[in-house]
């Protein structure tokens, strides 16, 4: 593979009220596509985005499509500035969770429009799951995935859970009913581990408890136009390259109750010759894994019209 760059996409956890307002006020293009959104979605999108309320902007429903929509606004910025990523075009492209369906846009299998509805469907079925089939999530630091999976097998006797994000060297989270994740931070520091922290969360995502979520976001998938990628898109259930257009739909639907194979994507498209990934969109989180995961790598992020702004200089 000639070229070495890879974008990351960031997911829910992300958002921060104020996010995207340096975009909106300072270009047109980014004013225009915020406003966009917010025609085709029917409300004020960009508004929970710039001023919240923080409440707002944290219900899973609004969360996911202003992820989405800011790292889309970048991404259009950068396209129209060839050279203010002197790297030039990503030959690779993963996003975390919710930000697959970024990668997949920037890889041309989706629409901006398509992206955009299907991620505000996905975070209304999902936080719909989160009150039909409560549950939580809770990090795990410093056990080996092999150690997190027999402890969510022990632990599974009192409720559902499983890994959910297989993060970085270290760092995983586990996802299921209040009472199976509450035994597996039990069992998990009784192994060993260096921290186990409950999570604020309105659902147990990537667990079988958004299996409800499913069925309607299966449909809307199969009613979406989805071409094949123009890129390889490392997908979150299998950590491979995929570019097949049935593939990507089948791959979604599997996400919303597969783990989040993260740090086996980054070592594969490392392995694949990624040498430098940039994180497009709000915060720093997908940086700071990839760091942990491999520290040769560079890594950085574009986030503000301040970023855009650098890396063309």
């Amino acid at each position: 593979m000639t070229t070495t760059t890879a974008y990351l996409f960031p997911g829910q956890g992300s958002q921060y009220v104020g996010m995207g307002k340096d975009l909106y006020e300072q270009n047109e293009e980014a004013r225009a596509l915020f406003q966009k959104a917010d025609e085709i979605l029917g409300f004020s999108l960009s508004g929970i985005c710039f001023e919240g309320p923080e409440e707002e902007l944290r219900q899973t429903r609004n969360t996911q499509p202003a992820i989405f929509l800011h790292s889309m606004v970048l991404i259009a910025l950068m396209e129209k500035n060839e050279g203010e990523v002197p790297e030039g075009r990503a030959g690779m492209a993963a996003g975390h969770s919710l930000g697959e369906y970024s990668a997949l846009v920037y890889a041309g299998a989706l629409s901006f429009e398509d992206g955009l509805r299907l991620v505000r469907l996905r975070g209304e079925l999902m936080q719909k799951a989160g009150v039909e089939n409560p549950g939580t999530m809770a990090a795990v630091v410093g056990l080996d995935p092999a150690v997190v999976e027999e402890v969510c097998r022990e632990a599974s006797a009192d409720g559902i859970v499983q890994p959910a994000n297989l993060n970085s060297p270290g760092q995983i989270v586990i996802s299921g009913s209040v009472a199976g994740v509450r035994k597996g931070m039990e069992l998990a520091k009784q192994r060993g581990a260096k921290l186990t922290k409950e999570l604020q969360v309105s659902g147990a995502f990537h667990s079988p408890l958004m299996a409800s979520a499913g069925d309607g976001l299966k449909l809307a998938l199969e009613k979406t136009a989805i071409r094949d990628a123009e890129i390889p898109v490392y997908s979150n259930v299998t950590a491979r390259p995929v570019r097949k257009a049935d593939d990507i739909r089948s791959l979604l639907y599997r996400q919303l109750t597969s783990a989040v194979r993260w740090e086996e994507s980054v070592k594969n498209m490392i392995a694949d010759g990624a040498v430098q990934f940039i994180e497009v969109g709000p915060g720093k989180v997908l940086q700071g894994l990839t760091k942990r995961i491999d520290a040769t790598v560079q890594v950085k992020g574009i986030e503000k019209m301040t970023d855009l702004v650098t890396a063309g200089s």
